[in-house]
C-alpha cells in the first residue's frame, strides 16, 4: 500500500509540473497561440539576449520578500529582528507549514465520535491558563511536563469536571498542582513510587493538602489497586466520573486493559510517543498502521520517506531516520519491532501480526481519541525537538506572532515548549456484545 507520505509528495509537485500538463492540454488549438503571440515572450527573449533578465528577476524576488514581510508584520509589529530571521529561515526551507507531512496516525474510534471542544475553546483556554502557569511552584520542571502538556491536562480536566482525579506518576508534584488549578475542590489520588515530598529536600516540589498519596512506602501500582474499595472510600460510586492521568511510562496497552477492568472511562496519557521513540509502547505506535490514514512505513532506503526523514533529522532532535526506525528484517513497529515497558526496563519483541491485533483491540473499546496539538508553531516557540511532520497543526500557527504575544506565550522561556510528545485523551468502554 502506498504511504501517505508518497501521496502527499505527489500532491506537492513543483508548479511547473502542472503548467506542463496545461500546456499539453492546450495543443489542440495551437494556431491561436501562434497568431496572437503575447508581448511578454518578446520582452523575455530581448532581456535574455541583453543579459538583463537575471538582475530583474533578483530585484523582483527581493521586492516580493519585502512585501511578504510587510504583510506579515500586521501580526508581528512587536516582533524582534531575530524572530523575523527565524521565521524567514523556516519559510525558505519549507519547514514552517509542513505539519503532518509524514503522517499523523490517529487511532480510529468505533463510532467516529470526537471531542466536544473546538480550536476556539483551546484558544480561550490558553488565554486563561498562561497567567496560571506563571504562578507554578516548580519553575524548572526538567524531566517533567512542559507548558504544552500542562495546558493539555488542565484544559481536559476543566472541560470534563470529574468528581475524582487520579494520577499514576507524580514526580515532583507539578501535575498534581496543575490538576488542582483545574478543579480546586475535587479530591486527587496520587500513585507514585517516590513521594513528591522527598524532592523538597533538593528544591521546589508540590504536596497537595486534599490529595491521598499512595506513594513511597505506601505505593500501590495502578494495576494492583482495589479500585472498588478506594472509590467507595472517596464517595465515588461511578468510576466513569473519574479522570485518570497516566505519566508513569508504562505500556499503554497494559494500562488501558487495567483501566477498563476497573470501569474507568476517561483516560489521559502524557507521553504518547511516536513510532521509533520512547521508553514504552504507546497508542501512537499501536495505531501506526497501513490501514489508518498517515500510518505504516517502508524500510526502503531510497524511498521518498527515507529521503525526507534523513533531511529532517538535521533540524529536529526527535526526528527519526530510517536507520533508527527500521531494524534488520524491516521491523519498524513499536521501537524497531519491540514493545517497550516500564521505562524501557522491559523490552519484548513482537511480530507485526501481534502489533496489528493490538491496534484492533484498541479500536474495539475506543469511543474518542484526541491528540493534543502543539500549543504553537516552532518558529514562535523556537523549539527544535519534536518533528512537526509527525504532528497535527498547532493551536497558534507559525506566523501569528501577534496572537502568540497577546496570549502571553511570548513571556515564557523557550525551554518550556520542548516537552511535546503527543499527549492523548481517550474515552473508552468495554467491547459491545
Amino acid at each position: 500500500m502506498p504511504s501517505s507520505t508518497h501521496k502527499l509528495l505527489e500532491g506537492r509537485r513543483p508548479p511547473h509540473a502542472t503548467e506542463e500538463g496545461a500546456a499539453s492540454a492546450g495543443t489542440a488549438d495551437d494556431s491561436k497561440t501562434r497568431k496572437h503571440t503575447s508581448i511578454f515572450p518578446r520582452i523575455s527573449n530581448y532581456l535574455t539576449r541583453t543579459r538583463f533578465l537575471w538582475p530583474i528577476l533578483i530585484v523582483a524576488l527581493a521586492i516580493a520578500i519585502i512585501y511578504a514581510l510587510l504583510v506579515h508584520s500586521r501580526d508581528s509589529l512587536s516582533d524582534s529582528s531575530s524572530g523575523y530571521i527565524s521565521r524567514l529561515i523556516f519559510w525558505f526551507d519549507g519547514l514552517e507549514s509542513d505539519f503532518g507531512t509524514l503522517g499523523v496516525p490517529w487511532c480510529r474510534s468505533r463510532h467516529g465520535k470526537t471531542v466536544e471542544w473546538s480550536s476556539k475553546d483551546l484558544l480561550k483556554g490558553l488565554e486563561e491558563f498562561v497567567p496560571i502557569y506563571e504562578t507554578r511552584p516548580i519553575k524548572n520542571n526538567m524531566y517533567g511536563m512542559g507548558f504544552d502538556h500542562s495546558f493539555g491536562i488542565w484544559f481536559i480536566t476543566r472541560w470534563l469536571k470529574p468528581d475524582l482525579m487520579i494520577e499514576s506518576g507524580a514526580f515532583k508534584g507539578h501535575s498534581t498542582w496543575v490538576l488542582r488549578q483545574a478543579m480546586p475542590d475535587a479530591p486527587i489520588l496520587s500513585l507514585s513510587p517516590r513521594h513528591p515530598e522527598k524532592y523538597l529536600m533538593k528544591g521546589p516540589a508540590y504536596v497537595d493538602g486534599n490529595c491521598t498519596y499512595f506513594a513511597g512506602k505506601d505505593f500501590v501500582d495502578f494495576g494492583s489497586m482495589d479500585w472498588g474499595t478506594v472509590l467507595k472510600n472517596h464517595g465515588v460510586e461511578d468510576p466513569s466520573r473519574a479522570l485518570v492521568f497516566f505519566d508513569d511510562h508504562q505500556n499503554e496497552l497494559k494500562r488501558l486493559k487495567q483501566a477498563l477492568k476497573a470501569g474507568f472511562k476517561h483516560l489521559v496519557f502524557e507521553d504518547n510517543y511516536d513510532t521509533g521513540t520512547g521508553d514504552h509502547y504507546s497508542f501512537r505506535q499501536m495505531c501506526d498502521q497501513f490501514y489508518i490514514r498517515g500510518g505504516g512505513h517502508s524500510c526502503l532506503k531510497d524511498s521518498d520517506e527515507a529521503r525526507i526523514r534523513f533531511k529532517r533529522k538535521k533540524f529536529w532532535e526527535k526526528a527519526v531516520d530510517m536507520e533508527e526506525l527500521c531494524a534488520p528484517g524491516e521491523a519498524w513497529w513499536g521501537v524497531r519491532g519491540y514493545m517497550r515497558d516500564n521505562f524501557n526496563h522491559s523490552n519484548k519483541a513482537i511480530t507485526y501480526d501481534e502489533h496489528f491485533e493490538n491496534s484492533r483491540f484498541v479500536e474495539s473499546v475506543l469511543d474518542v481519541y484526541w491528540e493534543l496539538p502543539p500549543v504553537a508553531g516552532p518558529s514562535l516557540t523556537h523549539q527544535t525537538r519534536y518533528d512537526p511532520a509527525r504532528s497535527s497543526n498547532p493551536i497558534v500557527e507559525d506566523g501569528r506572532y501577534g496572537l502568540f504575544q497577546r496570549l502571553g506565550l511570548s513571556q515564557l522561556e523557550a525551554s518550556v515548549f520542548n516537552g511535546y510528545t503527543q499527549m492523548v485523551y481517550l474515552q473508552v468502554s468495554e467491547t459491545e456484545s
